[in-house]
């Protein structure tokens, strides 16, 4: 029987929980082309809210193309033009011979490789001369709304992992020529996301970042207690399984509402139920989630100072002013200018998320084990 939750890979359809607020507002985005920017800490779900809307667009307009790049093996400024061109050039055209006439008609500065294979993976790949694309990119940046205006269509631009172009040679400076070229486009949209959120927060709301004030900025929440407890015992259900709101509740307090955790929690404990789930069959299921990142989180614990240990233990205790004299004598934190180091280093390394002002662990596995297990003894 197939399991009925999803996690590590998009969620679609049933799968799909919630986020009914947000799909309806990235839907009217898209119809409108309005540059949009999607910011939350990895794993809550961005890449399948943007995914099951870009569904709902391809099912109901043909003439809105929704066109997903993603930048997670991008290292370099001329891999992402050719990985946008190849993007673009792929949800414009249905078939080989198209594909192939577009790059003729749309490209007169570059001469594209353009190669096809049986591989259904990877049947199209476009490639550039590493330094003819660097020298004059502007037929790639400008390529959507070329080829939107000239087939009479309207395209969404969905790039993720956005972030990722922080490792290029000069990122302001790219990020300038983007901004030059996108917000010039009339036919062409763009929705910008990642999993970095310090990154992206930075790069949008910074007034001293190109990309600053480029468009609705859409925050991610947890999903709230009510919409999992539905989703979770509704599936359970619909493979001839129970588990009452109550149980269904302990699985979500226990990994903080977090969509990724939920779901993977949710299916270990459905595996281990025949009839009924209990809290019982939670707890071994959690135990052996635990169990099962432990030796990545005792490697993780092992690149962080003392000092930055310290601070954890303190924020995991749940003490709010990690800088006065009592807090820093308690958990034997230097000074309070090592706290506010501390906490920036941990946000860079998505440990940490702050928000109005107030820091919390990312990862409710990682809290759990901290707690229960690195600081018990």
């Amino acid at each position: 029987m197939e399991t009925p939750f999803i996690y590590g890979r998009l969620a679609k359809q049933e799968n799909f929980t919630d986020r009914e607020q947000e799909s309806a507002r990235l839907l009217q985005n898209f119809h409108s082309l309005i540059n949009t920017i999607i910011i939350s800490p990895r794993r809550w779900g961005k890449s399948s809210l943007v995914d099951n809307v870009a569904q709902q667009i391809r099912n109901e307009n043909s003439n809105l193309r929704i066109c997903v790049v993603d930048l997670f093996n991008v290292k370099t400024e001329a891999e992402f033009y050719t990985t946008l061109a190849e993007s673009v050039i792929k949800c414009t055209s249905s078939r080989w011979e198209e594909m192939a006439d577009d790059v003729r008609k749309f490209f007169s500065n570059l001469v594209p490789r353009l190669s096809f294979s049986t591989d259904p993976q990877n049947s199209v790949t476009l490639d550039f001369d590493y330094d003819t694309v660097l020298k004059n990119p502007n037929e790639v940046l400008d390529l959507a709304e070329t080829i939107a205006k000239d087939k009479n269509l309207k395209i969404m631009v969905c790039i993720d992992e956005f972030q990722n172009i922080a490792n290029f040679t000069d990122p302001v400076s790219f990020q300038r020529k983007l901004r030059s070229h996108f917000q010039q486009h009339t036919k062409a949209g763009y929705c910008l996301y990642g999993s970095k959120r310090h990154m992206m927060l930075d790069v949008f709301t910074n007034p001293n970042m190109p990309f600053y004030n480029f468009g609705d900025l859409m925050f991610l929440e947890k999903i709230d207690t009510q919409h999992w407890l539905n989703f979770i015992t509704s599936r359970f259900a619909e493979t001839c399984k129970t588990i009452d709101n109550e149980t269904a509740a302990y699985i979500v307090s226990l990994m903080q509402n977090h969509p990724y955790y939920v779901q993977q929690l949710s299916q270990l404990s459905w595996l281990r139920t025949t009839d009924v789930c209990t809290k019982a069959i939670v707890d071994a299921a959690h135990q052996s989630l635990v169990g099962q990142f432990g030796l990545v989180f005792a490697t993780l614990a092992e690149t962080l100072t003392s000092q930055q240990m310290n601070v954890l233990r303190a924020i995991i205790n749940g003490e709010k002013n990690l800088t006065s004299a009592a807090v820093l004598k308690k958990y034997r934190i230097s000074s309070s200018s090592v706290v506010i180091r501390c906490k920036e280093a941990l946000i860079e390394k998505d440990i940490l998320d702050s928000k109005a002002g107030e820091v919390s662990l990312i990862d409710p596995v990682f809290s759990w084990w901290l707690k229960n297990n690195y600081f018990a003894g």
